[in-house]
Formats: structure tokens, sequence, C-alpha cells
């Protein structure tokens, strides 16, 4: 079943991130009814979905959650203080300009000592394709992108700014485990879960600070609907003839969609024109009869 929804005003985005569904979040939204209590994203990311919903007016209140505690706290940052993370940003920027790949490196090597927030907002700004990605000690390890030097300080502190102003007034972050943050989600409630790169890496690729474990997640998703909370569920998908990750279990009784997620960027780095599909799955009673 696919989804073809159209696209939303621009939203602020001051988290650059691999995987992010800034591009999906108008299809995704368009399932997210009026009038939310509270919308969960509990592997919030960039918060892609939230910022979109707090946009439209969608949800009285907005919990934000990252299993990476300097993720988390920058975002509690943004909330609070935007200007002074802003402040930081532009200083480390900045600072790349004689030597931009050593200054990378040692930003890096610093942020590994210290999960300062401000660190992760430039390296994520700076690294190749946006990609977060940690080696088997749990250190950032991705390689500064030589073509560009992140997002120039004045943009950033205007999406700093924008992202505060619609999130500060109904927004609880947290950090920790994503069941964790779901323990008070009840009927009114809608969960979006996007859990990171589902498919794409495993015991010899971790990639991720954590890792996945699928059926932990199926548990989960029982107990949420058990409860009758609303999810929404961003899982597997393919690119080509090339499927990532494997479906979730039909015995959940959720929809199946395919939202058409546009060219993949790797793929044309290889020469190939492939498109990028990814698997929406959600409570029967957020999708319109005509699409079931």
């Amino acid at each position: 079943m696919r989804c073809n929804c159209r696209p939303v005003a621009a939203i602020p985005h001051p988290i650059a991130y691999q995987g992010s569904k800034r591009r999906l979040a108008a299809k995704i939204l368009a399932f997210v009814p009026d009038g939310v209590a509270t919308l969960y994203e509990p592997f919030c990311g960039s918060a892609a979905i939230s910022l979109a919903a707090a946009a439209a007016g969608k949800a009285e209140r907005i919990r934000l959650n990252d299993s990476l505690v300097p993720l988390s706290t920058l975002w509690r940052r943004i909330l609070e203080d935007p200007k002074a993370i802003a402040e930081d940003y532009l200083r480390l920027w900045h600072a790349q300009d004689a030597a931009p790949a050593r200054h990378y490196d040692a930003v890096r090597a610093a942020f590994n000592r210290d999960g300062d927030p401000a660190k992760l907002l430039f390296l994520l700004a700076r690294c190749v394709k946006s990609a977060v990605r940690f080696n088997a000690a749990g250190e950032f390890n991705q390689s500064p992108d030589h073509r560009r030097r992140g997002t120039r300080p004045e943009r950033m502190r205007q999406n700093l700014l924008a992202a505060s102003a619609l999130l500060r007034e109904r927004t609880v972050v947290s950090a920790g485990d994503y069941a964790a943050a779901l323990t008070e989600a009840g009927p009114g409630d809608v969960v979006y879960l996007d859990p990171p790169y589902q498919g794409t890496s495993g015991a010899r690729d971790a990639r991720y600070h954590q890792q996945l474990d699928r059926w932990r997640l199926v548990a989960e998703l029982e107990r949420l609907l058990d409860r009758g909370v609303d999810v929404i569920v961003s899982f597997d998908g393919r690119c080509g003839r090339q499927h990532y990750g494997r479906e979730l279990p039909a015995e959940l009784g959720l929809l199946r969609l395919e939202l058409a997620a546009g060219r993949s960027s790797q793929a044309t780095l290889l020469g190939r024109s492939e498109q990028t599909v990814e698997s929406l799955y959600l409570s029967p009673q957020l999708v319109p009869a005509a699409q079931r």
C-alpha cells in the first residue's frame, strides 16, 4: 500500500541526521490526528516528526527521548537557551578556518571525552553525509566531510531559535531507554517510533551507540496497543532491489504503508539511479478507510 501526500511548509531543523524523517515528515504527519494529548518520539534523533507536529498544532504536549545522552542534553539546551548553544556553535565553526580537518578531529576527540552537546552539534553538521557513527568502544568515529564546512552559524542560529520557539512551551526531554519513556503513554496519545539503523547494522557494523533488540521492540508495541495507545512505526525499507530489515509481525495488527523517500544519495554516488521506499506501520484507526 502506498501513500502519496503533499509536503508542508519549511520547518526549522537544527540537527542534521542521516535517516532523519525531515523529508517524510509531511507524509507521516498526515496520519497524526488533530488534538493529540501527547506525541511521544522516544528515538527522537533530529525530532523531525515532533517539529512538524508542533508547527501544525497537532499535539498539546510532546515528549522527546533518546538513549544518546549528549543528544538529549542538546535538545534540552535548545529548548532552554538556544542563544547560548548558537554561540557555542559559532565559536566551534569559526575555529576550523585555519585547518578544518585537524580542527574536526580535535573536536571529535574532545567530544568523546566530555560529551559536550555543542561539540555534537558541530560534528553532526560537519561529518560525512550527517551520518552518526560509533565504534565498538562507543566513541563517535565518523570522518569530516571535506566538501563542506557545515551549516553556517547564522543559519544555525535561526534554526535553533525557531525550533526552540516551536517546542519549548509543550515539550519534555528525557535521556534513556525508549520503553521507560513510554510508561505514561495512554489513550489519546500517539507514539512515533523510528529505531536507529533497522536493517543496516549489526554486530559487525554497529554504527549507533546502542543496537536494537527486535523482539523487545515488538513486545513493547504489544504493550502499547493493549493500553489503547496509537502507534506509528518507521521500520524496514528498500532501495532498488535491496531490502533493509524484516517486516514487523502481522500479528500486531498494524497497517503497513510504503512511503516514497526519493532518490538514494548513496546509489547516486555509485553511479546508479535508485529510489528509496520506507515502510510505515500504523494503528488501523489512524488510516482513512480509503487508504486501507
